[in-house]
């Protein structure tokens, strides 16, 4: 996979590489992962803690196929709700968000993420049945 920060030039590098691919093991290590493969690669993942999806991310040539709509799907089978932080100029993330039934709930100004960047808080909710 390439390094999913290529594309986010705008956003500062806080973390080393080293400390980016120890935060996802953990997570793999415990059975929060989950990858999308093509063509026997990985494509895409997202990284979820009980209701919190904590990173999704989807190959750069893979996006708009579906693949980051599947992995929401997935990570929507076995909740009622899920909630997420997207940075406030990642417009194309909040389209997407807001598109799979996520709404705004919040907003801050980035105080409280290491980046020190705005970011919103989404969240979605199953429809009663």
């Amino acid at each position: 996979m390439s390094n999913y920060m290529e594309n986010t030039l705008w956003m500062p590098r806080v973390h080393t590489g080293a400390e980016d691919i120890g935060f996802l093991g953990s997570m793999i290590d415990r059975g929060r992962v989950t990858v999308a493969m093509s063509a026997g690669k990985v494509v895409g993942f997202v990284a979820r803690d009980g209701a919190n999806i904590q990173a999704l991310y989807v190959e750069e040539n893979t996006r708009r196929l579906g693949c980051g709509a599947l992995l929401l799907t997935h990570a929507k089978a076995d909740v009622e709700k899920l909630s997420l932080w997207s940075f406030q100029g990642n417009t194309d993330a909040q389209a997407f968000y807001t598109a799979n039934g996520f709404c705004e709930v919040e907003r801050t100004d980035g105080a409280g993420n290491d980046e020190n960047l705005p970011d919103i808080r989404f969240e979605w909710h199953r429809e009663a049945a």
